[in-house]
């Protein structure tokens, strides 16, 4: 018995939309990562691209548990030495909430230059209801919201 390897022809990509208004951001990236890399699929192969393309729509609208609302901050660095800069969780909803739900994203996937790819060419997220990606067809997708 061998094991299954996906190949090149093997591989067909859907394309999902997944609504995250009201969801909870964590639970709803390790979902869209586990699509992403394509651990839903039978055919799921790691050092190969089987997952599907994700389009998260209402990013604004997605929620956190606890007090992460006031606690959690994002880093970056400016290249200078000592110049760090922190970012409230509250300033970027309000300002870029395509990149909370990204960076949720690319937290949960394995750190190599396949998932920066599927993060910059798989994975679209806009703050409202509208998205250009309709001629994809994409078929809408439900995660079981939980009650926190």
């Amino acid at each position: 018995m061998k094991t299954y390897t996906a190949t090149p022809a093997d591989i067909r990509h859907d394309w999902f939309v997944v609504d995250a208004d009201g969801m909870v951001l964590g639970r709803l990236a390790a979902e869209v990562a586990k699509i992403l890399r394509g651990k839903h699929k039978p055919t799921f192969t790691p050092h190969m691209d089987t997952g599907d393309h994700v389009i998260v729509i209402n990013a604004s609208k997605v929620r956190v548990t606890g007090k992460k609302a006031e606690q959690k901050r994002y880093f970056r660095h400016t290249g200078y030495m000592g110049h760090e800069k922190y970012t409230p969780f509250a300033t970027m909803i309000a300002k870029h909430p395509e990149r909370v739900i990204e960076k949720a994203v690319y937290g949960m996937l394995p750190k190599n230059s396949l998932a920066r790819q599927k993060v910059r060419l798989k994975l679209k997220v806009y703050g409202g209801h509208d998205h250009p990606h309709v001629a994809q067809q994409p078929k809408p997708l439900t995660f079981a919201k939980q009650e926190a």
